[in-house]
């Protein structure tokens, strides 16, 4: 049985369902999870883009935030729109993921979409990352000060190479093997083939 693969950005406003679905889904099924944590906009700069796809065509915009509200509807996850600024910044909430071992990385993860899509929050706010550290149990000072080490940064550029180099091109992609499955709407295709 091969683990999941799970990359992911915080800015990724399919990603949000997926990572508050994924975690059930994978135990239930009994297959192992890797959070995996880059960045869209190297990616999406490589293919010409200075913003996202939804700003830049505001038809697939206005589809996309109205199917991503039948989605979190369907799965009761909680959702507020219009959001204060799309897509955020979530670089900082991204380095910070990348200290936390595999115990806490989810949580905080799910915590920081919470965050943003559900709360209307700034994830790229020390303020608002601190307290989500903070309800955590981790130590907040430290964490923010190791996300912010030049070998972290290193890490997370290194990580958004890689996810380049493997064929993503958007988020969430899971990976299983070397099989890609790009979508939310693929998470339970993506469950199915790590579990053979």
């Amino acid at each position: 049985m091969a683990a999941l693969e799970f990359w992911y950005e915080f800015a990724s406003t399919y990603s949000y369902p997926a990572a508050m679905r994924i975690q059930g889904l994978a135990e239930d099924a009994g297959v192992s999870v890797r959070w995996r944590p880059f960045l869209l906009g190297p990616i999406f700069a490589a293919q010409g883009w200075n913003d996202s796809p939804f700003n830049i065509y505001p038809a697939k915009g206005r589809y996309m935030w109205c199917d991503l509200e039948r989605i979190c509807e369907a799965h009761d996850i909680p959702l507020v729109q219009p959001p204060a600024r799309f897509p955020q910044n979530g670089l900082k909430a991204a380095r910070i993921a990348l200290t936390l071992g595999d115990a806490r990385i989810a949580d905080f993860s799910r915590a920081v979409y919470t965050a943003n899509f559900a709360q209307q929050k700034d994830i790229s706010h020390d303020a608002t990352l601190a307290g989500i550290l903070a309800r955590l149990g981790i130590d907040a000072d430290a964490a923010l000060a190791a996300a912010h080490a030049p070998e972290n940064k290193e890490k997370l550029k290194n990580q958004t190479e890689e996810a380049m180099g493997r064929g993503i091109f958007g988020a969430p992609s899971f990976i299983v093997g070397d099989e890609l499955f790009w979508g939310n709407d693929r998470l339970a295709e993506a469950i199915v083939r790590a579990k053979q």
